[in-house]
């Protein structure tokens, strides 16, 4: 891999978007000169130093249609007249012009898949638009030959729709250069941290959080990140009367996160299961939390479910009613025998569930597709 030129495609500006640096990090790590193209906001803040270069491509629409079109038109050209051996897609919103590139110059194609793209919550009800989606991934995917995605079910439901093979590579974070647990986990620290981490989206279980701050009075809820809903989530939280106590700390890069994420004393991953995009998924968040020994409350979701049980780590949601969520939330903040073992299991699970004992994975499919052998 030493001196080939790979580029990474991502609809994102590159701020918060954790699995692409951790990838990228690990190419460069193993000789590759990687270029990772985003897009650049008007509010979008410096990436900081990185391994890797960085461009990001300025678009005259931020969302919709017209975003979609236009930043695959930018970004085919882009890709069209630079120097590069292999061409990484990531998600479907840029698989359509790294595949007409990749063709068009005779490169291998290797496509990343996040999430399962065509059932994610915010294509729920729009039936035209997951129509041109869907249909981008009909035409295209099953001629993809290296692909990987995050989670064991979504790798066989596209296999079930495509025929395709993709690498399972988890959204694994790196090992923090810390003792996995807080020192004042038993205690769970003067402010009784609740902590949310990711998209503001519909579906992730953010309201349902905010709805039982009201019977959590000694607590406060943190929420890192920004999207679709979080002008409606400030309303929710201010007609609840909880403003006070749900603090909307905003969209940060992610080595700053970790610091805040280490304070928490309990972490939620509370996707409904609106599709089988969150039914499916292994979020960034989930293994976030284990790195800063950070118990979870997750939803009753097969691959996160499955995770908290294996490890007992935390708890999985048993009523998504706001009081009963609270009482939920109670007991695993009071209970100082259920601390303790997490406490312990944490620190297993930090050793286990990390991205150096992920990454092999990464580069076997990357060596495979510069050498063209599946």
């Amino acid at each position: 891999m030493k001196g080939k030129r790979i580029i990474l495609a991502v609809s994102s500006d590159l701020v918060a978007d954790q699995r692409v640096h951790r990838c990228a990090e690990t190419l460069c790590r193993n000789g590759a000169e990687v270029l990772v193209v985003g897009r650049k906001l008007p509010a979008s803040r410096p990436v900081g130093d990185r391994s890797y270069r960085v461009s990001r491509l300025r678009l005259a629409f931020r969302k919709g249609p017209l975003f979609y079109a236009g930043f695959n038109i930018r970004l085919f050209f882009f890709l069209i007249f630079r120097k590069v051996d292999l061409i990484g897609a990531n998600d479907l919103d840029t698989l359509l012009a790294c595949h007409l590139a990749a063709r068009i110059r005779g490169k291998p194609l290797l496509y990343d898949s996040h999430e399962y793209f065509t059932e994610v919550p915010e294509l729920i009800g729009r039936e035209f638009t997951r129509k041109i989606w869907t249909g981008i991934e009909k035409r295209i995917l099953p001629r993809v030959r290296f692909a990987s995605t995050v989670s064991p079910s979504v790798a066989e439901a596209y296999q079930e729709l495509y025929g395709i093979r993709m690498k399972v590579i988890r959204n694994l974070s790196a090992k923090e250069e810390r003792s996995a647990v807080r020192p004042d986990l038993l205690q769970c620290g003067p402010k009784r941290i609740i902590l949310y981490q990711g998209a503001l989206n519909v579906g992730r279980g953010i309201e349902a959080m905010i709805s039982a701050m009201r019977y959590l009075e000694a607590f406060s809820f943190q929420v890192f990140g920004d999207g679709d809903i979080r002008e409606e989530l400030i309303s929710l939280a201010g007609d609840l009367g909880v403003s006070e106590r749900v603090e909307f700390m905003g969209r940060i890069p992610f080595q700053e996160l970790r610091g805040f994420t280490r304070q928490a004393s309990l972490g939620i991953s509370l996707e409904e299961d609106r599709g089988m995009n969150y039914r499916y998924a292994l979020p960034n968040k989930l293994f976030d939390y284990i790195q800063a020994g950070v118990p979870v409350l997750v939803s009753d979701l097969p691959e996160m479910k499955q995770i908290v049980l294996d490890y007992e780590i935390g708890q999985v949601l048993r009523d998504p009613e706001p009081e009963k969520l609270a009482g939920q939330v109670r007991e695993m903040m009071d209970s100082h025998e259920l601390r303790k073992l997490w406490k312990k299991n944490l620190r297993k699970a930090a050793g286990e569930l990390c991205w150096e004992r992920e990454e092999g994975r990464l580069l076997d499919l990357y060596r495979q597709a510069l050498s063209g052998q599946a």
